[in-house]
């Protein structure tokens, strides 16, 4: 039976553009993100360290050379979104609703969340890059899983991003109850030996997993220390 709405998404950890030959190269992600071609995409390690903590993507190429457009998130003149956290949405999909996700954090860590109208189905969306600390990354799942149900826990979710948890199956994921399928597309870090599923997408029980995998192309192998991760998802008809 077809689902009532398929929906892509995907995370990418971009190492700020940097690449593995060491050369910052923004066009190089936005033509991976071309190769992938979902609907939402979360970014992590969006902005540079220094100076005026600018978009190592330039909104203008954005706009210029895809799909995609920024969800509004900056909270500085030059980011497209938030503690390096970034969300781009198909342009065409309406954005309703969006907002920082404060975490108690030791390092510059965060979460944004996006509340999206897609062909009329509300859908939320929430990208992170969670804590090197395994306590903290826990705290860091309960405080976004709090955030969600404080505005409404039934509306069909996706959270997606770098955890930063190399267990498997345990860890910061014990904190995903039975409301939640925790998805593993495959290890995507490091890019040029990948061994560690640090990248993932969470799907609430709304939604109907139809594939998830690691996207390995020879763009995408030399585009930043982590491969991209993404997930195609349907919401049944009831």
């Amino acid at each position: 039976m077809e689902p009532h709405l398929q929906l892509k998404v995907a995370s990418y950890n971009i190492r700020k553009a940097v690449g593995l030959d060491r050369r910052r190269d923004p066009e190089r992600i936005l033509n991976i993100l071309r190769e992938i071609d979902a609907d939402v995409v979360a970014l992590q390690e969006v902005d540079r360290r220094l100076g005026r903590r600018a978009s190592a993507l330039p909104l203008s190429m954005i706009l210029e050379h895809t799909h995609y457009r920024p969800v509004p998130l900056a909270m500085k003149p030059d980011s497209i979104g938030w503690h390096g956290n970034a969300l781009l949405v198909r342009r065409g999909i309406e954005v309703t609703g969006a907002a920082p996700v404060p975490l108690p954090v030791l390092e510059p860590r965060g979460a944004i969340r996006a509340d999206l109208l897609i062909d009329g189905h509300p859908v939320r969306v929430v990208g992170m890059h969670l804590d090197l600390s395994g306590l903290r990354r826990r705290q860091q799942i309960r405080t976004v899983l709090a955030h969600i149900v404080d505005l409404d826990s039934q509306i069909p979710s996706v959270l997606m991003g770098d955890f930063n948890e190399w267990a498997r199956h345990g860890g910061c994921f014990r904190e995903f109850g039975p409301d939640w399928q925790v998805l593993a597309p495959g290890p995507s870090f490091h890019a040029s030996r990948p061994v560690a599923r640090l990248d993932r997408v969470i799907a609430s029980r709304h939604w109907h997993v139809r594939q998830t995998e690691v996207h390995r192309s020879p763009l995408s192998a030399r585009g930043s220390d982590h491969l991209p991760v993404w997930a195609e998802l349907g919401l049944p008809k009831i």
